[in-house]
């Protein structure tokens, strides 16, 4: 009885599903979603520019990072935290301990203290073991801590770097088509952004916001690379690491592969 029942039970739930499919088909054809302004001028991220660590045998570039790490101290951190990150992680980017140090005691931010004998708090100046201080940001809203943004976006140093130099002024074909989708006073239209209104004011405005230690030239399209860069080491600060170490065990299971075949082979040689 279980081996007529059960087939026959099986084909009426697949025959269930393939019918609810097949009328969500339908709908969708005679009632597709409505059309909006997000939907229909929402960006991807740009695929260009590439960046040297993507790809199998991509790499990060210490110059690079140390320039959009420049950045963000001189432009993003008025506003957005890394608190994933402690002064002595920047000894990765090139940096001597000295500077660390340095750049440890100068940071804007001081390090919180707390003696929970008297109860009084203060502070003091950051040391190469502290992580960099959070922002207390007074304005309204709640900027997010970039430590690990690029995780957090889809494509992330694609969608940085798109986000910091895609605003704009709105298309005169949206509003034509959505009137009602006029950007509110007080938020900036960024076709790369979510909703396409987006709060924070351009941080890249200008060439040259930056002086950069090395030379190169601080053009917007420049900084923002840079950044997007450091954003993504931040994030993956070992990726360089997990894709030697990649190679290596890649390597080790080929050969070992190679090596099951040949005592296979020898094994089993004068079976017929």
């Amino acid at each position: 009885m279980v081996r007529i029942f059960g087939p026959l039970i099986g084909l009426f739930f697949a025959a269930a599903l393939l019918w609810s499919f097949g009328v969500g088909v339908v709908q969708q054809i005679r009632e597709p979603d409505p059309s909006t302004a997000v939907k229909d001028f929402h960006l991807a991220p740009k695929e260009e520019p590439t960046f040297s660590f993507e790809g199998p045998f991509g790499t990060f570039h210490n110059r690079q990072l140390q320039r959009g790490f420049q950045v963000y101290k001189e432009v993003c951190n008025n506003c957005h935290s890394l608190k994933q990150i402690a002064f002595r992680n920047l000894t990765d980017l090139g940096y001597t301990p000295a500077e660390v140090k340095a750049i440890a005691k100068n940071w804007a931010t001081k390090a919180k203290t707390f003696d929970p004998k008297t109860g009084d708090a203060g502070e003091r100046p950051n040391t190469p073991a502290d992580h960099i201080p959070p922002v207390y940001y007074a304005g309204t809203g709640n900027p997010p801590d970039l430590s690990l943004i690029t995780k957090a976006r889809h494509d992330g140093p694609h969608y940085v770097y798109s986000l910091l130099t895609g605003y704009r002024d709105q298309p005169a074909e949206l509003l034509k088509k959505y009137p009602d989708s006029k950007t509110p006073d007080g938020l900036y239209y960024n076709p790369y952004f979510a909703n396409l209104n987006i709060a924070m004011p351009p941080p890249l405005t200008t060439d040259g916001q930056v002086t950069y230690s090395d030379g190169t030239k601080a053009t917007v399209d420049q900084m923002a690379r840079d950044v997007a860069a450091f954003l993504t080491w931040t994030a993956e600060p070992k990726l360089d690491k997990r894709k030697q170490t990649g190679w290596a065990v890649i390597g080790f299971l080929l050969a070992a592969t190679a090596l099951a075949y040949l005592a296979k082979r020898n094994i089993w040689a004068d079976q017929h």
